[in-house]
């Protein structure tokens, strides 16, 4: 299989490395509006060739859109229209799905495009934080399958079993909440403590000196880019606004125990968030 990569960052970039690795693909076509990051990803034999867009179409089986979702908003329906009477397929990896799904439900190809959300990653971005087995025994996910050509749909699900994913199906608006309280919300958090704590080290400058290992864990994702995260929150607005004042209700919980002493109640909000344990 020919497959091309639109965005060789952290996402595209990895996959690139175990699809070619794993004999997914025989041939994988990078495409980049970044020069450097596309001399690094070829110089660094995560692609095979850079290409234009519409050459790396031509020549591919499989597209993959994973460019920030505001750019894979505008870039779907050109894929669309050109691929539109062929066999070839496009599938994105973007990290919100209502808004592309609002935005090519009347498509004449729209079969030939599969949803998905490989649910990995990490705070850096770029072709040189690309790393093999990243996906390893993580989520996918497949919205909307069944709007989706069985052939169309059949060679995704290939892609993310050569990923070791497991595969997990939703509808678009079912995704873009989970997400928001899984993904969206953790990075949200990341950013308002790294503020905070950069704030106050302006006039007590020993804090950052004393960080340990949980701050760390805890501020880690406020490294991630903004051109990734503001499309994010722009298109899952609804939803994120929600979990906001969902957490901002439990922030209100654990203030109101402190301020007034409650030890009780502060112990069962605590053991109440330990059942996560369970789960994670």
């Amino acid at each position: 299989m020919k497959i091309a990569i639109v965005g060789i960052g952290l996402i595209g970039g990895s996959m690139a490395l175990d699809l070619k690795k794993r004999g997914f693909a025989t041939t994988v076509t990078g495409v980049d509006n970044n020069p450097q990051h596309a001399n690094i990803a070829l110089l660094s034999g995560l692609v095979d060739e850079i290409d234009t867009l519409d050459n790396a179409i031509d020549k591919s089986d499989l597209i993959i859109l994973s460019t920030p979702i505001d750019s894979i908003k505008l870039l779907l329906p050109r894929v669309l229209d050109k691929i539109s009477g062929t066999g070839k397929v496009v599938t994105d990896t973007g990290s919100t799905k209502a808004g592309l799904a609002k935005r090519v439900a009347a498509h004449p190809a729209r079969k030939q495009y599969v949803a998905g959300h490989p649910m990995a990653g990490t705070e850096f971005s770029g072709p040189m934080a690309a790393m093999s087995r990243l996906f390893d025994y993580k989520s996918a996910i497949v919205c909307d399958k069944e709007k989706s050509d069985p052939n169309a749909l059949k060679t995704v699900e290939m892609m993310y079993e050569k990923l070791q994913m497991k595969i997990i199906y939703m509808n678009s608006q079912e995704h873009d909440v989970s997400a928001a309280y899984v993904s969206h919300i953790s990075h949200i958090s990341s950013f308002a403590l790294s503020l905070a704590v950069l704030e106050k080290e302006k006039n007590e400058n020993k804090i950052l000196s004393l960080a340990s290992g949980g701050f760390a864990s805890t501020v880690r994702l406020a490294k991630s880019s903004a051109d990734m995260w503001v499309p994010v929150f722009e298109q899952n607005a609804t939803n994120v606004l929600e979990v906001l004042d969902t957490y901002m209700e439990k922030l209100g919980q654990f203030r109101e125990a402190i301020r007034n002493g409650n030890h009780e109640y502060i112990t069962s909000l605590i053991e109440e968030a330990n059942k996560i344990r369970k789960i994670l």
